[in-house]
């Protein structure tokens, strides 16, 4: 597209015109604060001049005594089931079982059951997704994998995965411990009535090398609706008496729902659980470090405990627009936070700028794995070497990014250790 001089000219009026109605944007930037300050030290007193994901230790035992508190000591006092993918280093799971005296976990691929297996051979295991069947054939080549059968419970979506799973198990000669995925809201799959429910303990009973060993339930979508209307707690209801109905369909085929796991949760709505639920068994994970994608009121008491930080590689004055340099003035007239542009070391995750602020991604240049510009004024405080944080919108697959995470203590103001993290996998 041509743009003429007197297009900018006249743009130039319609934008002075629109400052004096303050519409004008104002200089967002500063400085990191006293808490950024103290552990861009502690990185560059470890040597870690590297995009690199932290994690802040007091933070995360913070957030683990609020799952004690509301779950594991709640009214219904029910046990914790930690989620791999949302917590994938081991020391995760050392110190949080600990802590949450279980010995639980959920998984949702074949590497990860590989792996905590090896680590915690005593654990119950529950996928939290279906696997194709040709996988869990494949993972059960070996004579030691299928010792460890009793303490997998596979999930089952449909009457057709049922049917599979029976057939693996018939040529195995090796009972299956199935857990049945219900649908109580989120609509993602499973069993969507009790009648469906019921059809599918019919069917497994049939199969005399299929064990149903209980009900897994995910409610993600209740802590993310709106609050008006009583819109959460409305799902909140629908999703218990689904539950519940399910329940009651175990107990009339025979089955001991009080001996089996009926697993529900999730971290928006893990105190709910501990208060009053249909559920025995609570999965949960980001809860635990926080990243932004949960910063919804159920988790208001928990702290953000996971940040990525990156060295800022460059700082250009000003920050020009390619082709249409010419006219840029303009535009960082209109907007002193598109004054400066910062390159830093890295970038694309699934993550947003937190400190200094005022910054913001470049929409010429967009997105880049390798030097993703940014945007400020000139009151973002920021040399070249110095750290820029992001805080990560989720924490499966981005904390296998990065290596071993850096745990930062802020008490003492050093980064304390390095806990190495599981094989990428999907």
């Amino acid at each position: 597209m041509k743009i003429s001089r007197r297009t900018v000219v006249l743009g130039g009026a319609v934008a002075a015109g629109a400052a004096a109605f303050g519409i004008k944007p104002r200089d967002q930037g500063g400085a990191h604060n006293d808490y950024f300050r103290g552990l861009g030290k502690a990185l560059q007193d470890a040597g870690l001049v590297r995009p690199v994901l932290v994690l802040d230790y007091a933070r995360l035992l913070h957030n683990a005594e609020q799952v004690r508190k509301k779950l594991v000591e709640g009214p219904e006092r029910l046990p914790a089931r930690l989620v791999v993918k949302s917590l994938p280093a081991p020391a995760f799971m050392d110190l949080l079982m600990q802590v949450l005296q279980t010995q639980r976990l959920m998984v949702f691929n074949m590497p990860m059951l590989d792996q905590v297996l090896k680590l915690y051979p005593d654990a119950d295991i529950l996928f939290g997704k279906p696997m194709p069947v040709a996988a869990v054939r494949q993972w059960l080549y070996t004579e030691a994998n299928r010792d460890k059968l009793p303490q997998v419970q596979w999930l089952v979506d449909s009457p057709g995965r049922l049917l599979e799973y029976a057939g693996l198990a018939g040529s195995l000669r090796k009972t299956l411990r199935i857990s049945l995925e219900i649908d109580v809201g989120l609509h993602r799959g499973g069993f969507a009535t009790p009648e469906e429910v019921k059809t599918a303990l019919e069917a497994a009973k049939a199969q005399t090398m299929l064990e149903v060993s209980g009900l897994m339930g995910y409610e993600a979508h209740v802590g993310k609706l709106p609050t008006v209307f009583n819109m959460q707690e409305k799902a909140w209801d629908s999703c218990q008496k689904m539950y519940k109905d399910c329940v009651q369909v175990l107990r009339e085929s025979g089955l001991s729902p009080e001996k089996m796991t009926l697993n529900s949760g999730g971290s928006l709505t893990y105190a709910r659980h501990g208060v009053s639920t249909a559920a025995n068994d609570i999965s949960l994970g980001s809860a635990f470090v926080m990243p932004s994608d949960f910063d919804k009121p159920s988790l208001q008491d928990h702290q953000a405990a996971c940040f990525i930080a990156t060295p800022l590689l460059k700082k250009v004055n000003p920050a020009l627009m390619p082709g249409l340099e010419w006219s840029d003035g303009l535009r960082r007239w209109w907007d002193p936070n598109a004054g400066r542009g910062y390159f830093i070391h890295g970038g694309h995750w699934l993550a947003d700028p937190v400190s200094p602020p005022g910054l913001a991604l470049s929409g010429i240049y967009g997105q880049s794995s390798n030097q993703e510009l940014y945007l400020g004024s000139s009151s973002v405080s920021l040399l070249p070497d110095d750290f820029v944080f992001f805080r990560p919108r989720q924490s499966e697959a981005v904390f296998l990014q990065f290596g071993d995470i850096a745990v930062y203590n802020a008490e003492k103001g050093v980064i304390e250790a390095n806990w190495p993290v599981f094989p990428v996998s999907a």
